[in-house]
């Protein structure tokens, strides 16, 4: 058994450590030098040392572009690819963890310190978690809400969706925003090699692929559950009529559910291939076509399901189906730089001037120069002018690019689902 010895000098200075006044010409600097000694296997490796305290690094994020970033794991292992976002909320990350948009991406959040709250079972979204996974800065070592019944990284490990922290956030969506999302592999797995999971990044990519069928219910159901007082923030619709909605799931969000029964909607939420002529059989006053991941131009049956329904009911298209009611009209749309995505983005109110601070999540927007005639760009971005919102009073159309459900996010836009209410009802007293 060898002995290993190790050499190291302490420096210091005895004025910092004393506050004389005035102040003492500084003594010359002393060197302190220490020896030890452990001893060594017969591989050259020390033995006889503690496990460390802390996790060490053992994930990757490789990026297309080449990029690896070292990371400590949590949640699920294994390796994964998906198309890397950033979000900038600063809280409500079960909100978005459950949010079937990201299906097939990895979530960075831009807020450092992520899971101090960690997670219950009353703000889940949607049934489960889609996103590939989930890429953070700090990981809590603590939780600390009354609400909270587990960890969010036994919650991921649960739900087999990786997870990686201690990784540096801001500089990977500095990239994000230069360069545009970009495809990444996660891996745990050490016998992968760096050329092999960067071989993997680029040889995937998201466009073009029909992720809602992966996220839509398997057969009509009817929204019952109760909307309890802490959700019901507006109460308007109970002294209102009843209206029978049908909601087409694209990877709806149960808060958009909640809202449309706070009005006083009676819902039944039918799957994403759900034939529009059995829709109309069901003589609804109106229709939502809800938010979804993915590529629009990915999903003709749904374009076709649209068209079908246009001019015959009131629509509400909400992301996904704002894009939806912008192809089935005749416009286009088209993939952005990195898509909106966070709780923060101030939105126009082309009708009247109002501003309202909206939660976003899309990589897709409708080009309104492609748009026919008469169908009318009711809001834009103010970050970046895309159109933000269609309406087609002829046809009885409304759609926002955002969600007003906000779910994390601000109240401002609720005010849309009231206005759904009055185009049903308008169109129920025309008849």
């Amino acid at each position: 058994m060898g002995i290993y010895a190790m050499d190291f000098a302490l420096k210091f200075n005895h004025s910092i450590f004393s506050t004389p006044y005035p102040p003492k010409p500084s003594p010359k600097c002393r060197f302190l030098t220490a020896r030890c000694s452990l001893p060594l296997s017969s591989d050259g490796a020390a033995t006889g040392l503690a496990e460390r305290p802390w996790k060490v690094a053992d994930a990757r994020l490789v990026l297309e572009d080449g990029s690896i970033w070292r990371a400590k794991s949590f949640g699920a292992s294994g390796t994964r690819v998906g198309e890397v976002v950033f979000n900038t909320s600063l809280t409500g990350y079960q909100e978005i963890l459950t949010d079937p948009s990201y299906a097939g991406q990895f979530v960075l959040m831009t807020n450092p310190h992520i899971g101090n709250t960690g997670v219950n079972f009353d703000d889940d979204e949607s049934r489960q978690c889609f996103l590939a996974g989930l890429v953070i800065r700090c990981l809590s070592i603590k939780t600390s809400n009354w609400r909270c019944v587990e960890t969010l990284g036994d919650y991921l490990a649960e739900r087999n969706v990786m997870g990686i922290y201690d990784v540096d956030t801001r500089a990977i969506t500095r990239r994000l925003r230069q360069d545009g999302s970009l495809i990444g592999v996660l891996s745990t797995e050490q016998s992968r090699s760096d050329d092999e999971l960067l071989e993997m990044s680029r040889s995937w990519d998201i466009v073009g692929i029909d992720l809602i069928s992966g996220v839509t219910c398997n057969a009509p159901y009817e929204w019952v559950d109760e909307t309890k007082s802490e959700w019901d923030f507006n109460s308007d619709g109970r002294d209102r009529d009843t209206y029978r909605v049908i909601a087409y799931d694209f990877g709806i969000k149960h808060n958009i559910l909640r809202r449309l029964a706070s009005y006083g909607c009676k819902i039944t939420v039918v799957p994403s291939t759900w034939p529009a002529a059995e829709t109309l059989k069901l003589k609804p006053d109106g229709v939502l076509f809800s938010n979804g991941p993915g590529d629009p131009s990915a999903v003709p049956y749904a374009v076709e399901t649209v068209k079908e329904i246009l001019g015959k009911v009131p629509v509400f298209g909400i992301c996904m189906g704002h894009q939806l009611l912008g192809q089935a009209l005749g416009g286009k749309t088209f993939k952005m730089k990195f898509g909106h995505h966070g709780g923060n983005h101030p939105v126009r109110n082309l009708r009247n001037g109002r501003v309202e601070i909206s939660a976003q999540n899309h990589n897709y927007a409708v080009d309104p120069a492609s748009l026919p005639e008469g169908v009318e760009v009711t809001h834009v971005n103010l970050n970046d002018g895309s159109c933000a919102g269609l309406a087609y009073p002829a046809l009885s159309i409304m759609s926002l690019q955002y969600h007003p459900e906000a779910s994390p996010g601000p109240h401002d836009s609720d005010c849309a689902f009231r206005e759904f209410i009055e185009l049903m009802e308008s169109t129920k007293q025309a008849a």
